[in-house]
């Protein structure tokens, strides 16, 4: 006895699930391609409750915990990072300077910096902070 149904295979795609999974991906790869802006100097960077995003700059000084300095990804000694400072803005017409420092460098070694950086014209400094888990 033979019976009869109804069931006929689709002819037609439906691609509402499948634009979905894009969708999600393209907002994954969106929000994690943020992160990636540091340079390869790893360092502890001190914690603020109240930190905000810092927006990309050509001028970054890293200073680790062992005092040492860099100026993007070039280990740099702070004799040298006026002359540095002052190449790279006269390249690049930026007057941002971001400080990479980790927590546990001196003020000092700091202050040095943001010194040799007013000597040749730089007038904006951002200290780069982690956002505080605390409460």
């Amino acid at each position: 006895m033979k019976f009869e149904t109804n069931n006929k295979p689709l002819s037609i795609f439906a691609y509402s699930s499948l634009t979905d999974i894009v969708m999600l991906l393209l907002i994954f790869f969106l929000l994690t391609s943020q992160f990636v802006i540091q340079t390869g100097v790893k360092i502890k960077l001190p914690s603020a409750k109240n930190n905000e995003q810092v927006a990309p700059a050509k001028l970054i000084v890293t200073i680790t915990e062992g005092n040492q300095s860099f100026l993007g990804d070039e280990e740099i000694s702070i004799e040298r990072i006026a002359g540095r400072l002052d190449m790279l803005k006269r390249q690049t017409n930026e007057s941002n300077l971001i400080i990479r420092a980790d927590k546990s460098v001196n003020i000092d070694l700091i202050i040095k910096i943001i010194d040799a950086a007013k000597g040749v014209g730089i007038d904006k400094f951002t200290i780069e902070t982690e956002k505080a888990e605390y409460e």
